[in-house]
């Protein structure tokens, strides 16, 4: 497999599929990463682990109908090209 720009565009949809599937309270509050996990009082600096519940939640919000859309042409190049 060449290492192509396609390639590593496909890995990105990916690992922003991936985190996009995590769901809040089957997986991550397993972990220790649940809803009231990292939740520091104010004026106080969040946490590494604040900052990526953050992350996660954000992509699940705002990336939802983008990934779709991204994931059908993804899709539909990967059968037309090969």
């Amino acid at each position: 497999m060449a290492f192509t720009l396609y390639s590593l565009i496909q890995t990105a949809i990916l690992c922003t599929n991936a985190v996009a599937v995590l769901h809040e309270e089957r997986f991550l509050s397993k972990i220790g990463w649940g809803v009231d996990q990292g939740i520091g009082g104010f004026g106080d600096d969040p946490g590494i682990k604040a900052q990526i519940l953050n992350l996660i939640r954000s992509v699940r919000t705002v990336m939802r109908v983008p990934l779709i859309i991204v994931n059908t042409v993804s899709i539909v190049l990967l059968l037309l090209f090969g």
